[in-house]
């Protein structure tokens, strides 16, 4: 993908001259045409000027954006992002460690660039956020050798591993994710952040004898890393010699923060140290100050950059306050973490001015030039527009294409995909528009003919002056597929246990040898050869004698489950009789238990359902239309649903995957697979609000097709539930998405296919019944992130078919998640720096009664935020707009009862605040969590209690089950949590039963 040709068509106009000729200057052109400024200030001559850049936007998303258009104009190595904390730097906690190594590996390309090295070559344009450039550093991090390996090197292994400790990356026993390394044998594994993949390198004694990257998902080896490995620091705060001296003598002299700085001392990484990085280093710098001075500043939009520099001021002080404030003030040795302060935009001017930066203001009004102080500069209009936004109009846009074309204008028309690409082409021959499929935009485009192309831009400009007018998808269908990063972010490995999250005494079953006690990890050699062993209790084999001990190999760790059950269970035998009669009197169990469901399955089995006939060309275009990079594991479930739908016999398939895991985007390949072979398909959702987030969602994917899709719920009229109902018994409806409303008796379909049941726990035994009709010939699909214990228990037991997706999307990152009192200070400064970053916040307050007087008391807080409520005992119309404006970011804090717990998905709310933690259920809890963190951004979720009242044992249990399980694909660990807490209960109606608990 390439867009050079536009260079070419701007390069001789003489307002481009001008900038490129330009030492201080001030564009007004519209930031959709910002891209084609930069790259024409950085390209070589004669396109360019040759420059190099350090470039400011307002937000990490605009710069990210930004780069991906940008590396279509120049080349991709030339291009970098500088990303900002997730972390504001007076925050308890930590970055991610794949954050400050990215950030480190840039740092290094600065200050020791090698245009003959692959891994550090030098950069041209360096783009940041405002907060990544205001924000100080410790000095001399682009210093800090990173480890360096290449095929044929001598090494010493165990003063390798010492050098990834010193540069803070954590030992685990398999390598999951960025900032982590293994050691087993003769083989290290390390994810450095900068790598699209893990590296693994081989040893023969010393001598490194083989580098390649692997597959986190199952652990192989992939292809050979012919650049070595490059593992720069993660962490920001390097535990040197110097800093734990001084970190010691801090513990003494400012008892406040003696607990952290002690464990400093000790050489321990403790979480939120990097507040104290301005005590205990020699010095800070900022950005610019390690910038090459040749170097030209550009700040995009200026007036927004100072807005959001102030904000980040002021919320910084108030965490500053809030967590620090004790050990800031009030000590024999006050300590200052000043230091560590964003810096003021005035400040970096000065920085700059007084190195002698050149400097460019790139702002779309030209009103602002008087407001910037940038009255000395050159001012230069580009007499451009940004392109109209016809927001599904496509016949507007048509009209505005064709009578460029027939002024034989250049126009650009970019797609984010090959298929849409091919699709806008053959629209706009249809409508006798010349039009061209152009794969790589190499070459000034043509006059008179539209070039369609692909390229990941947002949005197009109009540039009358040399006739060129580029146009975007996003700018004619009136809303973008995907902002993601298509950098992979590794999938969960799939195992059966991980002695990391085992503590001694932990219950786990042997499949052979039964229910016994962890006791610990351990090292014996036989034969000669070091082995690791994860060793088990069991009863002693005579009473009196110690207990017996099995040692189990870590590669036969397959055979060994964590124990799920009752408190306590009873500890077997080796070698007894206990564990095969235990499992014996499981499967009776599970056959008189499960008497009637296994007759509704075997009447399942018997019947003839509906054989689905194999993909279309039309399947195939639809999933070549998904925005993402679809992970492992959804692949391997779309197969297995379409397996199941292409059988005579009925499908049942429980699709277990964790809030935000792409459960939806396989509902809408299923139900297309099904329409198409002339089927409906009924897709039955929990809440109203679902039903309108699931027509959107497949109102969209299905957009190009001739398919209709429609809800059923209570935010229809009673004239549109009609038309619906009518619909669904004529056929011309072909998927229905609704409530529990589509059960009634009036409700008919003309060929009933397929019925999806998405977030399966929400629905009582009752709707389940009025399904059991349509189960014995129907295709039925059911999706939950953490099932409820009887559908899991069925699963287990093999009653019904199950796939899980463990692997979560690329660049999701796991919520920080914090339980603790409820704290005015704490609530106010989360909501701020959420709208730092033009986030949106929900908070979560269950009763109705109250929730208006919570929404007040939050504004007086926060008066600068929009707030709203939602609740289920609103009129439907108010609930949907306010939903609605949610959505579309009008309202910035949500202030709502569990009414959003189910499916809705908005990108740009990153913050949950939920009071009164203690009162929910623990399921609910983790589908409260999934709400958030569904974007690119790292999110927050504050699980909050009253601290003057007295806490149940199990509401404790499930606050701490929820603030251990923070990682990705938790959910299947906290359905099982809750099996235990609950029990599994009958799988037919009330009572309980054990024998899940005798077998674990």
């Amino acid at each position: 993908m390439s867009l050079t040709g536009l260079l070419k068509a701007v390069a001789t106009q003489p307002a481009f001259i001008r900038l490129a000729e330009s030492r201080v200057a001030t564009a007004v052109a519209p930031t959709a045409l910002a891209p084609v400024l930069l790259a024409q200030l950085c390209a070589p001559a004669p396109i360019g000027a040759g420059r190099r850049l350090l470039v400011v936007t307002a937000t990490g998303r605009e710069a990210d954006d930004l780069a991906e258009v940008l590396r279509a104009l120049v080349p991709e190595r030339e291009v970098a992002v500088f990303p900002s904390w997730e972390t504001l730097p007076h925050e308890r906690l930590s970055p991610s460690l794949d954050t400050v190594g990215r950030r480190v590996a840039i740092l290094r390309r600065l200050a020791h660039a090698d245009a003959a090295d692959p891994l550090i070559p030098p950069i041209d344009v360096l783009i940041a956020s405002v907060r990544a450039v205001l924000q100080p550093m410790a000095a001399g991090l682009g210093d800090v050798e990173p480890v360096r390996i290449t095929h044929g090197m001598s090494v010493d292994l165990i003063g390798l591993v010492e050098r990834l400790v010193e540069l803070g990356y954590e030992r685990n026993d398999l390598v999951e994710r960025r900032g982590q390394f293994a050691v087993r044998g003769g083989i290290l594994d390390v994810f450095p952040p900068p790598d699209e993949h893990p590296l693994r390198v081989e040893f023969w004694g010393d001598v490194v004898e083989e580098i390649r990257t692997f597959s986190v998902a199952d652990q192989r080896s992939l292809e050979l890393a012919h650049h070595g490995l490059f593992a720069p620091p993660v962490r920001e705060l390097l535990l040197t010699a110097k800093v734990r001296e001084r970190a010691r003598l801090l513990a003494s002299s400012a008892p406040e923060i003696s607990d952290v700085a002690a464990r400093i001392a000790e050489g321990l990484h403790v979480e939120g140290m990097e507040t104290l990085i301005p005590v205990l280093v020699d010095g800070m710098v900022s950005l610019p100050e390690l910038i090459d001075p040749s170097s030209t500043l550009v700040l995009i939009e200026p007036e927004r950059l100072r807005t959001r520099a102030h904000d980040l001021e002021r919320t910084a002080a108030e965490f500053l306050a809030a967590s620090w404030h004790n050990a800031a003030v009030g000590n024999q040795t006050p300590i200052d973490l000043a230091g560590a302060s964003y810096l003021s935009v005035a400040e970096i001017l000065d920085l700059t001015d007084a190195r002698s930066m050149p400097r460019v203001l790139i702002t779309p009004l030209a009103s602002d030039v008087e407001l910037l102080d940038a009255r000395d500069d050159e001012v230069i209009d580009f007499g451009a527009t940004a392109a109209n936004s016809y927001r599904g109009d496509a016949g507007l846009a048509f009209t505005d294409i064709a009578k460029w074309a027939k002024a034989s204008w250049r126009v650009v028309l970019a797609s984010e995909g090959h298929g849409s690409a091919e699709r806008f082409v053959e629209s706009l021959s249809g409508e006798d528009i010349p039009a061209r499929l152009v794969d790589s935009l190499d070459d000034e485009p043509k006059a008179g003919v539209v070039s369609v192309t692909t390229a990941n831009m947002a949005h197009g400009f109009i540039l009358a002056g040399c006739e060129l007018a580029v146009l975007t998808e996003t700018d004619i269908v009136g809303q973008r597929s995907s902002t993601k990063d298509m950098r992979r972010l590794p999938s969960s490995r799939r195992r059966t246990i991980d002695p990391l999250t085992l503590a001694k005494g932990d219950f786990v079953v042997h499949e052979q040898h039964g229910v016994g006690r962890y006791v610990e990890m351990a090292k014996r050699e036989v034969g000669g050869a070091a082995r690791e062993y994860l060793v088990v209790e069991y009863a002693p084999s005579k009473r009196g004698q110690p207990a017996d001990r099995l040692y189990v190999p870590t590669d036969q760790l397959d055979l060994v489950t964590r124990y799920i059950g009752g408190e306590s269970p009873s500890v077997h035998r080796l070698g007894g009789a206990d564990w095969e009669k235990s499992k014996g009197r499981a499967r009776k169990a599970v056959k008189q238990i499960a008497g009637e469901l296994i007759k509704l399955y075997a009447a399942r089995q018997a019947t003839k359902g509906h054989a689905f006939g194999p993909d279309t060309p039309w399947q195939r275009e639809l999933e070549d239309a998904f925005a993402y990079v679809e992970t492992p594991d959804q692949l391997s479930c779309i197969d297995e649903v379409k397996v199941d739908m292409q059988r005579e016999i009925p499908m049942d398939r429980l699709i277990c995957g964790d809030v935000g895991y792409g459960k939806t985007e396989i509902a809408v390949r299923a139900a297309f697979k099904a329409v198409q072979d002339g089927k409906q398909v009924a897709v039955l959702v929990p809440t109203t609000l679902l039903v309108q987030q699931h027509l959107s969602t497949f109102a969209e994917r299905y957009a190009p097709f001739p398919l209709k899709v429609a809800g059923l719920s209570r935010f229809n009229t009673d004239k549109e539930a009609r038309e619906v109902v009518a619909g669904l018994g004529d056929g011309t409806v072909d998927v229905v998405i609704g409530t529990h409303r589509m059960l009634t008796a009036n409700v008919r379909f003309k060929d009933l296919g397929l019925v999806i049941l998405d977030e399966e726990q929400r629905f009582g035994v009752e709707h389940k019944e009025h399904l059991k009709a349509l189960r014995t010939n129907v295709d039925v699909l059911a999706m939950s992130a953490t099932p409820i214990p009887r559908t899991l228990e069925m699963a287990v037991t093999g009653i019904r078919e199950m796939s899980v997706i463990q692997t979560p999307p690329e660049e999701r990152l796991p919520v920080l998640t914090f339980v603790g009192p409820y704290d005015d200070k704490q609530i106010s400064a989360a909501i701020r720096r959420e709208l730092l970053r033009e986030g949106q916040i929900f908070f979560v307050h269950n009763r109705v009664e109250s929730i208006e007087k919570v929404a007040a008391r939050l504004r007086d807080l926060v008066p600068e935020a929009r707030f709203a409520t939602a609740h289920g005992q609103m009129n439907e119309s108010t609930l949907e707009k306010v939903i609605v404006d949610f959505w579309d970011g009008q309202i910035d804090v949500l202030v709502c009862t569990t009414i959003v717990e189910s499916g809705i998905d908005i990108a740009n709310a990153n913050t949950l605040i939920v009071d009164r933690a203690d009162t929910f259920g623990l399921s609910q809890l983790h589908q409260l969590r999934g709400r958030v963190g569904r974007g690119r951004e790292r999110a927050y979720a504050y699980f909050l209690y009253n601290a003057d009242k007295p806490m149940t044992e199990t509401a404790h249990e499930r606050l701490v089950t929820i603030a251990q399980n923070t990682d990705l694909g938790s959910g299947m660990r906290i359905a099982m949590k809750d099996l235990e807490i609950r029990g599994a209960g009958n799988l037919l109606g009330g009572e309980q039963s054990g024998h899940i608990a005798d077998v674990g």
